[in-house]
């Protein structure tokens, strides 16, 4: 017989609602691996209501990024409907680094393996899936250099951290330019 979880209270509700924001702010500017002690303590609760909410970094990171990520694979699901392959990929890595220009936690999420946030796991499975048809896309319309690999998207990861939005828009124009056909 399943059971259904019940419905936080509404103080515990507030918590956890208080501790993704929190987490949010903290993982955008130190990355994945910030305390989790700062996290609590700007939340306004103690240590042991977030692992009380969240019983590991990985459940938290995932509260966190989960819609982070889902902005990305709706990105990569809109590029695969531009009516040129080209725009497409100039869509998809606009986006994609224009998020990880502003967030270093966005940065780590993508990049990095977290085994104890299976969810994100899954969601970056299907981001990878799409990343692989929109270069693909491009690469067969003769847009992409054909030795683009998907691999080559932490080269704007790298680029797009630590950068303004401005720089990187401006460094994104070369890196563009290089990578036509």
């Amino acid at each position: 017989m399943a059971t259904t979880a019940r419905p936080l209270r509404r103080d515990a509700q507030r918590n956890r609602e208080l501790l993704v924001t929190a987490a949010r702010e903290i993982f955008g500017r130190e990355g994945v691996d910030a305390s989790l002690e700062e996290i609590a303590r700007t939340a306004g609760v103690s240590i042991g209501t977030l692992y009380n909410r969240f019983p590991t970094r990985g459940a938290l990171i995932e509260a966190a990024f989960l819609g982070t990520l889902e902005q990305v694979e709706a990105a990569g699901a809109k590029a695969l409907e531009e009516p040129e392959a080209w725009d497409g990929f100039v869509y998809f890595v606009t986006q994609f680094g224009g998020l990880l220009s502003t967030d270093r936690g966005s940065v780590d999420v993508c990049t990095r393996a977290l085994p104890d946030a299976p969810a994100l796991g899954e969601l970056k499975g299907r981001i990878g899936e799409l990343i692989e048809a929109v270069i693909g896309r491009a690469k067969d319309a003769g847009a992409l250099r054909a030795d683009f690999v998907t691999e080559d998207l932490g080269l704007f990861a790298r680029v797009a951290n630590g950068s303004s939005p401005e720089e990187w828009r401006r460094q994104l124009g070369f890196l563009l330019d290089g990578l036509r056909a």
